[in-house]
Protein backbone atom coordinates (compact mmCIF):
# COMPACT_ATOMS: atom_id res chain seq x y z
CA UNK A 1 0.00 0.00 0.00
CA UNK A 2 2.83 2.36 0.87
CA UNK A 3 4.61 1.54 -2.38
CA UNK A 4 1.47 2.42 -4.36
CA UNK A 5 1.21 5.71 -2.47
CA UNK A 6 4.83 6.60 -3.31
CA UNK A 7 4.33 5.46 -6.90
CA UNK A 8 1.51 7.98 -7.33
CA UNK A 9 2.62 10.71 -4.93
CA UNK A 10 6.16 11.34 -6.19
CA UNK A 11 5.28 11.78 -9.90
CA UNK A 12 2.33 14.00 -8.95
CA UNK A 13 4.54 16.26 -6.83
CA UNK A 14 7.21 16.42 -9.54
CA UNK A 15 4.55 17.29 -12.11
CA UNK A 16 3.03 20.02 -9.95
CA UNK A 17 6.37 21.57 -9.01
CA UNK A 18 8.22 21.46 -12.34
CA UNK A 19 6.04 20.57 -15.30
CA UNK A 20 2.78 22.40 -14.58
CA UNK A 21 4.29 25.88 -14.04
CA UNK A 22 6.40 25.60 -17.19
CA UNK A 23 3.42 24.34 -19.14
CA UNK A 24 1.31 27.30 -18.00
CA UNK A 25 4.09 29.82 -18.76
CA UNK A 26 4.69 28.49 -22.27
CA UNK A 27 0.97 28.27 -22.95
CA UNK A 28 0.37 31.94 -22.18
CA UNK A 29 3.53 33.03 -24.01
CA UNK A 30 2.27 31.33 -27.16
CA UNK A 31 -1.17 32.92 -26.69
CA UNK A 32 0.48 36.32 -26.35
CA UNK A 33 2.44 35.82 -29.57
CA UNK A 34 -0.68 34.75 -31.44
CA UNK A 35 -2.65 37.82 -30.35
CA UNK A 36 0.27 40.14 -31.02
CA UNK A 37 0.19 39.57 -34.77
CA UNK A 38 -2.69 40.47 -37.04
CA UNK A 39 -4.15 37.81 -39.27
CA UNK A 40 -4.28 38.31 -43.03
CA UNK A 41 -7.99 39.12 -42.89
CA UNK A 42 -7.40 41.68 -40.14
CA UNK A 43 -4.58 43.29 -42.14
CA UNK A 44 -6.81 43.51 -45.22
CA UNK A 45 -9.60 45.06 -43.16
CA UNK A 46 -7.18 47.55 -41.60
CA UNK A 47 -5.93 48.59 -45.06
CA UNK A 48 -9.49 48.96 -46.29
CA UNK A 49 -10.43 51.15 -43.34
CA UNK A 50 -7.28 53.21 -43.85
CA UNK A 51 -8.18 53.80 -47.51
CA UNK A 52 -11.72 54.78 -46.53
CA UNK A 53 -10.39 57.24 -43.95
CA UNK A 54 -8.08 58.81 -46.54
CA UNK A 55 -10.98 59.11 -49.00
CA UNK A 56 -13.16 60.72 -46.33
CA UNK A 57 -10.43 63.20 -45.43
CA UNK A 58 -10.13 64.18 -49.09
CA UNK A 59 -13.90 64.61 -49.37
CA UNK A 60 -13.99 66.76 -46.24
CA UNK A 61 -11.23 68.98 -47.62
CA UNK A 62 -13.13 69.33 -50.89
CA UNK A 63 -16.38 70.20 -49.11
CA UNK A 64 -14.62 72.75 -46.92
CA UNK A 65 -13.04 74.33 -50.00
CA UNK A 66 -16.47 74.57 -51.65
CA UNK A 67 -17.99 76.08 -48.51
CA UNK A 68 -15.11 78.56 -48.22
CA UNK A 69 -15.84 79.79 -51.74
CA UNK A 70 -19.61 79.92 -51.47
CA UNK A 71 -20.01 80.97 -47.83
CA UNK A 72 -16.82 82.54 -46.48
CA UNK A 73 -18.09 82.90 -42.87
CA UNK A 74 -19.45 79.38 -42.46
CA UNK A 75 -16.75 78.45 -39.94
CA UNK A 76 -17.66 81.31 -37.61
CA UNK A 77 -21.34 80.39 -37.76
CA UNK A 78 -20.65 76.74 -36.98
CA UNK A 79 -18.48 77.73 -33.97
CA UNK A 80 -21.21 80.03 -32.66
CA UNK A 81 -23.78 77.23 -32.92
CA UNK A 82 -21.69 75.11 -30.57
Amino acid sequence: MEALFLLLFVPTVVFLIFVAPLWIIFHYQSKKKMTKELSAAEQDELQSISRQAADMAQRIETLEAILDEETPNWRKRSEEAL
